[in-house]
């Protein structure tokens, strides 16, 4: 694969597998381009939610919105230009707020490959 550049209408948007919510993931680069990650982006309608067992490392960079990420009790919001992480054998509850969300997602190995 060659340097590329992205943009969020570029990704094939698809609901988010096993789910219901108005949560959509776009692979840009996964393993169908021979390289160890699944980049793409991630789009969120307005307060929604979603239980996900996190199978491998997730890496989310939210670009509008805000979004909440629930584990173990304990709760973080982010925005624009905020990062969050979940390792791996994480159970987390993602949840857009009033405005929706757009991020950008990298995650280690491909995801999947994993579910």
């Amino acid at each position: 694969m060659t340097v590329r550049k992205f943009a969020p209408a570029d990704a094939p948007y698809a609901r988010t597998p096993g789910q219901e919510a108005g949560v959509f993931v776009g692979n840009l680069v996964d393993q169908r381009h021979g390289g160890p990650l699944t980049i793409g982006y991630g789009r969120y309608d307005p307060d929604q939610s979603i239980d996900e067992a996190i199978v491998v490392h997730d890496v989310m960079v939210v670009l509008a919105g805000r979004v909440s990420v629930t584990a173990d009790g304990a709760t973080v919001t982010a925005g624009p230009g905020e990062v969050i992480y979940m390792p791996a054998g994480s159970n987390v509850t993602i949840r857009s707020h009033e405005q929706g969300a757009l991020t950008a997602y990298v995650t280690h190995p491909h995801w999947q490959e994993a579910v």
